[in-house]
This record gives structure tokens, C-alpha cells and sequence, in this order.
């Protein structure tokens, strides 16, 4: 409650504030639907980002970030790595309570900042998007994603634009399922029969299969199920039970296995301890450098009607200027333009938000990846974390709750009781 409070009295103070400039300045009004946009900026002007990237990564962003610069000298980009995600919403939840300390822009995950769009503090990108100088003059014409787009909006609103983006996708042992006469799974019917061949076929010593994230196997079990993920859902009923036992009787009788403390199975698959996972398609890299030349690998769609896409977007704060606004969505702009997105893509595994960028033929045969020859199938039905009220504390409370469930079945005891615990807290995490 003192959060929100403090949120509620920083964007009273803050909207104050605005409200004299306003009043004494042309154009000084944090508001972009009501103060017109500028479309060049003539003076120099710094903008802040935040972000939480690391690597390829991060040395791409800074290439990218130079180049923007260059063309627009006027414009000064400060690239503030905060560490890990979880360094960086800590970061966000703390600097909200003294908006002035904001960054003109940061990565974030849309649920991270519902108390602050609440409060008024983030800028709504479609005055943005819609400007034909400026912007694009239409989400259509940005050619992102539809389904993208809509997974950065926080109460229908269009307060983020998609940037470093990933689905689950299935990686697995060719040579191993070559050797087993196993194909590629595409349904969980077929995953759970060739991960029980494999299993059998080399004396219990490679494990069929697993998920790298116990959260979005069970949103998304639940979803091919046709139940959306919300309060609504009955932990303890059938369907739930269903999605939970396929993954725990598979664990009970060694055919499947979880990343457990490691967090990903991509080490264990390059050791071959593993034939096949189901992970995020931006992991590629890390098989590609671990599996080197052990053994052919492959990469497919998840074996389901539905992937989670997932990764940040990035978000705009309403305290900057107008010029330092209008110079951010440049930046964005900039970032989500065709010939960025395919050297975003290339080096760094995420995939492209534009839609012809992931249709196009330079991306597609890029030979130093196998994922862009199956994103198009891999991406029919994308769904993501609805964006409400304790949604994001609830998926993130999955995680210690399907550990515990799958710790009995590991052991070869009834989980029945697991579940029941674990309704009791998923219920408390969307009720807090």
C-alpha cells in the first residue's frame, strides 16, 4: 500500500509539474496526444536506456547505438546496463517511487509496470506510432507483428514497442533420433512416445525430453487446452491435472526431466544426457558453441498449437522532454528498422519483430542459424502473459510450485498432495 501511495503522490507531484510547464512553456506538456510532436530535433539532446543485455548482445546494441548517433549527431544515446533482468525490474520498482530518476526509456516485461502506467508515468506510443513523420503513420505500416504488438500493451494501451523477442521452440539430437528411427515430434502425443523410445532404446541412459521453463509449459498446456491463463483457473481440476501429470508421469518413469538449479537443459543436451528440449529460440547459440561437433542438431517447432513469445519491449517515461520523447521514439524507430532487425537477428538469436524481415530471404538462409528456416511455422499461434492485475506474480510463482510437484514424482512418491499445495498458492499469488 505505501507503494502505491508513493506512486500515486510521485505522479500527482509529477503531473504538477507538467501542468506548469505547460502553462509556461510551448510545448512543454509530458502528453504527447495533446502537445504536438516534434519530428526534428535541432538542439542537442541525451537520452537515457535501460537494459538488461549482455554479450552479442549487448556489444550489437552498441554498434547499433553508434550508427544512430551518426546519423543523428544531434542526438546522445547513454546505454545503462542493470545487470540481469531481475537486477533491472529491481532497479524500475525502485526509481518509481522518484520518478525524476527515471530513464527516458528502459527494457521491461509489460506486468512490471502496470502500478506505473496506473500512475501515469509511462508515455502512450500510438500518437507516435501514428505520426507519418515521426512515426509510421499506422501500426499497420510498422509492418511489427501484430501479436507482438499487442503482448507490449498494459490496459489496452499501446505503452511499448517490441524489441528483443523469442517463442519456445524444440531443439534435438538429429543424429540421436536418426540412430532410435525417432521423428521430429510436432504434437505432445508424439513427444511423449519418442522421448519413451529413446529412453528405452538406450538403457535409461539418455532422457527423452524436458522444458527449460516449467512456467510457460504449464500457461501453455493450459492454453492448447483453450483455457487462457487467468484467476479463473482451477488448479486441482481435470485439464490442470492433465497438463501436470503428461510432465510428472513422464518424470517418474525417466523418460523426461527438468532443468532443475541449471535453469536451462541446453548443457545437458550437448552432453547428450538429453535428446530433445524445449527452450527459448534466442538459447541457439549457447547448443550451437556447446554441441560444436559432437553430433548433428536440429531445430523445430514446439510440438503444440501454441508457443509462447516471449523477451522485453521498451517503454517510455513521461518525464523527459518533449524533444528528449521524440528523440527516444527516433531511436526506437531506428532499432526496429529492416536492416537493423536483420543484424539484430543474425547476431544475436531473437527474432525479427517486422514481419518482413522474418519473411525475407536474407533471413531465412542465413546458414549460421537454424532457427529462421522454421520461425514461420513456429510462430502461427503465438500467445503471451495477459497483462493484469498479479498476472506476472502468478506465472513467476509457477515456477517454485511445478518444482515441488515434479520433486515428488522424481522421487517416485503421489504428488496429488503437491497439487494441492500448489493450488493454495497459485490462488494466494493472484489474490495478494
Amino acid at each position: 500500500m505505501k507503494f502505491k501511495k508513493a506512486l500515486a503522490a510521485a505522479a500527482v507531484a509529477t503531473l504538477a509539474m507538467i501542468s506548469l510547464s505547460a502553462c509556461s512553456n510551448k510545448g512543454g506538456s509530458s502528453d504527447s496526444s495533446s502537445t504536438k510532436i516534434p519530428t526534428k530535433i535541432t538542439k542537442k539532446t541525451t537520452i537515457t536506456f535501460w537494459h538488461g543485455m549482455h554479450g552479442s548482445q549487448e556489444s550489437t546494441l552498441k554498434q547499433l547505438t553508434k550508427d544512430f548517433e551518426k546519423e543523428n549527431p544531434n542526438i546522445t544515446v547513454k546505454l545503462e546496463n542493470q545487470g540481469s533482468y531481475q537486477d533491472l525490474q529491481s532497479k524500475l520498482n525502485s526509481t518509481l517511487q522518484s520518478p525524476k530518476n527515471l530513464p527516458t526509456i528502459t527494457q521491461a516485461y509489460p506486468g512490471w509496470l502496470m502500478d506505473a502506467a496506473d500512475s501515469k508515468m509511462l508515455v502512450n506510443m500510438t500518437p507516435y506510432i501514428n505520426n507519418s513523420k515521426i512515426g509510421w503513420g499506422s501500426a499497420k505500416k510498422s509492418d511489427i507483428r501484430q501479436e507482438l504488438l499487442d503482448g507490449a500493451k498494459i490496459n489496452d494501451t499501446q505503452y511499448g514497442i517490441p524489441f528483443n523477442k523469442s517463442i519456445d521452440m524444440l531443439t534435438y539430437n538429429k543424429t540421436l533420433l536418426d540412430k532410435y528411427g525417432v521423428k521430429v515430434p510436432t504434437n505432445m502425443a508424439e513427444l511423449k512416445k519418442a522421448s519413451e523410445t529413446i529412453y528405452k532404446k538406450s538403457n535409461g541412459k539418455v532422457v527423452g525430453a524436458g522444458f527449460d521453463s516449467l512456467a510457460n509449459y504449464y500457461v501453455l498446456g493450459m492454453k492448447d487446452k483453450g483455457i487462457n491463463f487467468s484467476k479463473k483457473i482451477n488448479f486441482t481440476g481435470t485439464d490442470s491435472k492433465d497438463v501436470i501429470n503428461y510432465y510428472a508421469q513422464g518424470i517418474k518413469k525417466g523418460y523426461f526431466e527438468t532443468a532443475g538449479s541449471a535453469g536451462y537443459l541446453s548443457g545437458d543436451f550437448s552432453n547428450q544426457k538429453i535428446a530433445m528440449f524445449i527452450g527459448t529460440s534466442a538459447g541457439e547459440s549457447y547448443v550451437k558453441k556447446g554441441v560444436a561437433n559432437k553430433f548433428e542438431y536440429g531445430v523445430a517447432p514446439r510440438p503444440s498449437k501454441y508457443t509462447m513469445q516471449q523477451g522485453t519491449d521498451i517503454y517510455m517515461f513521461n518525464q523527459g522532454s518533449a524533444d528528449q520523447k521524440a528523440a527516444a521514439f527516433m531511436y526506437i524507430k531506428y532499432l526496429l528498422g529492416k536492416k537493423q532487425q536483420l543484424t539484430w537477428a543474425n547476431a544475436t538469436g531473437y527474432i525479427p519483430v517486422l514481419n518482413s524481415v522474418a519473411n525475407s530471404k536474407e533471413y531465412k538462409d542465413n546458414t549460421d542459424s537454424k532457427v529462421p528456416g522454421q520461425l514461420a511455422k513456429a510462430m502461427k499461434h503465438l500467445y503471451s502473459i495477459p497483462v493484469v492485475k498479479n498476472g506476472n506474480a502468478a506465472y513467476n510463482g509457477l515456477y517454485p510450485i511445478m518444482q515441488n510437484i515434479f520433486a515428488q514424482a522424481k522421487k517416485g512418491k503421489s504428488w496429488n498432495s503437491a497439487i494441492d499445495q500448489g493450488k493454495t498458492k497459485f490462488n494466494s499469488n493472484w489474490n495478494q
